[in-house]
């Protein structure tokens, strides 16, 4: 009986030193916080999209909800507080400008998940970060538009200066002038993720100024229309707009957050979530190429064949060498970028016309 019970003892023990295992869940609420209306047809779109998957994978293990156009600061940090109150097990917020109010809140609930997209900061252990390679689309995006460009130079509408917006700059002007060491790329910052009249106006002043081709990386698809309306090459963002430009759109960037989205709220349900900052791209499906239209086939194929390489890791977007704007070496020739360095993006490549904010 003694031996029994010591066993019993050391039993327990290594139970306590081990710690609760985590509870597993029959069914949870997963929350969605949206910076633009689901109807974008962009950015919040596609989020909402992957939102979507994951209802129809989980069925009625899961539940859902999401506020939409939700500024970033002080109404973002109400906005999460509110689901934090509602009963949310898991809650998703899709805006870089969330990264401080998602950390505060989590903070206050240490037994909710969350999990920030496209930030850096995971302040507590409740705090989980993801984000996609944009950038090896918009490489691609810029061979096409040196090959389909008459003029040589292209338009380029930014939201805001943040690393992922100048690495996705810096992606495509390499892009560009690996096929036209001289081509010319106009940037115009609109200082916002989705303003369709701003964004318009935007890609009408580059249009005034001689470039051909449209890009963007803001989330509405007035770009494309304008670029539609006015005859001229585009590329989509976020989503595939070829609906808005059945004539002009080239291909478009797709983000496709529903697997990830069926992965974390699976981990929450069995009890496995832990923290990670996860950043995918073309090999994981987070990036994906809308199909390669309105283009001659040899165009089509070098696009193919640099995705592929991509894809498969036989190239980086990021290699050298690469100069800044001012002439320095930033890379020399066959280095390679690391993940430091792309996230703390802060200069352009040589070539591109126009000074960055600070």
């Amino acid at each position: 009986m003694k031996k029994m019970l010591l066993a019993l003892a050391a039993s327990a023990s290594a139970i306590m030193l081990a710690g609760p295992a985590a509870a597993q869940m029959d069914q949870v609420k997963a929350c969605f916080i949206y910076v633009g209306p689901v109807g974008d047809f962009g950015w919040s779109y596609q989020h909402d999209q992957g939102r979507l998957f994951a209802e129809e994978h989980f069925g009625d293990r899961l539940e859902t909800a999401f506020l939409e156009s939700v500024p970033e600061g002080a109404d973002a940090e109400r906005a999460i507080e509110r689901f934090a109150r509602s009963g949310c097990n898991i809650i998703f917020t899709t805006s870089f400008g969330y990264m401080d109010a998602t950390n505060a809140v989590a903070e206050r609930y240490p037994d909710i998940k969350f999990e920030h997209a496209t930030g850096y900061k995971r302040d507590h252990p409740n705090v989980a970060t993801y984000d996609s390679r944009f950038y090896q689309g918009r490489y691609i995006i810029g061979q096409i538009a040196a090959e389909m460009s008459e003029t040589g130079s292209a338009g380029y509408i930014g939201s805001f200066p943040i690393p992922e917006v100048v690495q996705g700059i810096n992606a495509f002007m390499l892009g560009a002038q690996s096929i036209n060491p001289d081509f010319e790329l106009k940037v115009v910052w609109v200082n916002t993720w989705f303003d369709p009249g701003r964004e318009a106006d935007a890609a009408r002043a580059l249009i005034d100024q001689g470039v051909d081709i449209l890009t963007q990386h803001t989330d509405s698809t007035g770009p494309m229309q304008v670029a539609a309306e006015r005859g001229i090459f585009a590329f989509g963002q976020a989503s595939d707009m070829i609906e808005f430009g059945p004539e002009t759109q080239l291909t478009s960037i797709i983000d496709d957050w529903g697997p990830y989205y069926v992965e974390r709220i699976e981990a929450v349900m069995d009890g496995t979530w832990e923290q990670q900052a996860t950043w995918d791209g073309l090999a994981e499906g987070h990036v994906v190429m809308a199909e390669y239209a309105n283009m001659p086939d040899d165009v089509k194929a070098q696009a193919e064949a640099t995705e592929e390489s991509i894809r498969s890791g036989a190239f980086h977007p990021f290699t050298g060498p690469i100069n800044k704007q001012d002439g320095t070496e930033w890379l020399a020739e066959g280095a390679v970028a690391d993940d430091a360095a792309l996230s703390s993006m802060n200069f352009y490549v040589e070539g591109i016309d126009d000074q960055l904010p600070q």
